[in-house]
């Protein structure tokens, strides 16, 4: 009998869905759970009763997402809907955030940690504000692949020329923008032509169905060569008496951020500049040889060096500039604006220094992309901001590297995270 053929494993997917209103968001989540099969069967009844009492002859799948629907209808903050599910090859994890213009915080929020983003459009209204508003924040946030998926082609006949005109029409906007990586699939989420199966009415297209095109997207952390980055969280000295071996034992404990470390290369421990030989990587107690990118790890060196939470270990020749100013786009999150004389929090990694707000350069305007002249920032508002800092981060900029290029903004008043950045070149 021969071995069955192994199937590669392309990892976990993390996904942005964002669209207008009626573009048809919910029914495409409920396609992509119904097809694969991610949906319950107690919650397809469910929803097969609820359709049947509408009067409709089909399953509503928008019904799955319904609950974000109703916290909208009742007036409530919207927060960021998170969907998973899983195919022989890969995990994904959906994130639901809502497009309207009052809620880009949460859409900045969901987007912060997503590989793809799928645009969402409506195949009879084409290209509208809230798609190049859409558009315009996943590339500002750093999503590096973007899905262009012209949904509703039953309503519009599967029409070739319909999908044809609305692509070169959001080809000339991306290429405006500097939008580089840029795919389109025609669809119709309803009936679940090219979700996941093909059907039979788009036989015009001939790339892969929306699926097909998730299950092989790049991986997070694989569109640059990423140097090692690791913020220590916390020491570990155990204290047990009845053990001696573990009286000289200190780790530093942490998750890789991005890049890969191995056993015996030389590392530079920050802020102090000393360098040292990685003796060992450690994950349960048990001994590893390479720790790679969002691993949770504990590294033990060869040398003793005074290191806590807030430093960054990183290889010997790989050390980014220690900086006590900072340029970055910055989202407003809170309902209380900023205040330019006040001074605040910057959490960058595991460190953190006090700030004050040296300079806003610019607002963008998330409807026309214009630069706006601006003096404060009210919730929502994105802006390019300076501050200047009363200890140095240790930063490398956001279009190099999402986890070290981010940090986020705390009321020490309050505690509370007020705003969120990405720091620009």
């Amino acid at each position: 009998m021969s071995a069955p053929e192994k199937i590669e494993d392309h990892g976990l997917l993390r996904f942005l869905t964002c669209g207008s209103v009626d573009d048809g968001k919910s029914t495409l989540i409920g396609r992509l759970l119904f097809d694969t099969k991610t949906i319950l069967a107690d919650t397809l009844s469910a929803i097969e009763r609820t359709s049947q009492k509408r009067g409709m002859s089909a399953v509503d799948l928008s019904l799955l997402t319904d609950g974000l629907q109703a916290e909208r209808a009742q007036g409530i903050t919207i927060d960021v809907a998170y969907r998973y599910f899983s195919t022989g090859t890969r995990k994904f994890i959906i994130a639901d955030a809502p497009g309207h213009e009052q809620y880009t915080r949460n859409m900045v929020t969901a987007a912060s940690t997503a590989n793809l983003a799928i645009i969402l459009i409506d195949a009879r209204k084409g290209v509208l504000t809230q798609t190049r508003r859409h558009s315009a924040l996943a590339h500002l946030v750093g999503i590096p692949h973007l899905l262009v998926a012209i949904n509703k082609m039953d309503l519009v006949d599967y029409s070739r020329e319909t999908y044809e005109r609305i692509k070169a029409e959001y080809v000339e906007f991306a290429r405006a923008i500097g939008i580089e990586d840029i795919r389109f699939i025609p669809l119709s989420a309803l009936n679940g032509d090219m979700v996941v199966e093909r059907g039979e009415r788009l036989d015009w297209y001939d790339g892969p169905t929306l699926l097909e095109i998730l299950e092989a997207a790049p991986a997070a952390h694989s569109e640059h060569n990423e140097q090692f980055r690791f913020p220590v969280q916390y020491v570990c000295r155990p204290q047990d008496s009845a053990n001696p071996e573990l009286h000289d034992y200190r780790g530093f404990m942490g998750s890789v951020e991005s890049g890969s470390i191995r056993v015996g290369e030389r590392v530079t421990v920050l802020p102090s500049g000393l360098t040292t030989t990685l003796k060992a990587i450690q994950i349960g107690g048990a001994d590893i040889d390479e720790a790679i990118t969002e691993q949770a790890v504990t590294l033990l060196l060869a040398d003793e060096i005074d290191i806590s939470r807030g430093d960054l270990i990183v290889k010997a020749d790989q050390a980014p500039p220690a900086s006590k100013q900072i340029d970055a786009m910055v989202c407003w999150l809170a309902e209380t604006p900023l205040d330019r004389a006040r001074t605040y929090l910057i959490r960058h990694t595991t460190r953190d220094s006090k700030a004050k707000v040296a300079a806003i350069a610019y607002r963008l305007d998330v409807n026309t992309l214009e630069h706006v002249d601006a003096d404060r920032l009210a919730m929502n508002d994105i802006a390019r901001v300076s501050f200047k800092l009363a200890q140095p981060v240790f930063a490398d900029p956001y279009a190099k590297n999402r986890s070290t290029g981010a940090f986020i903004i705390i009321d020490e008043s309050t505690n509370n995270t007020v705003g969120a950045g990405m720091i620009v070149d």
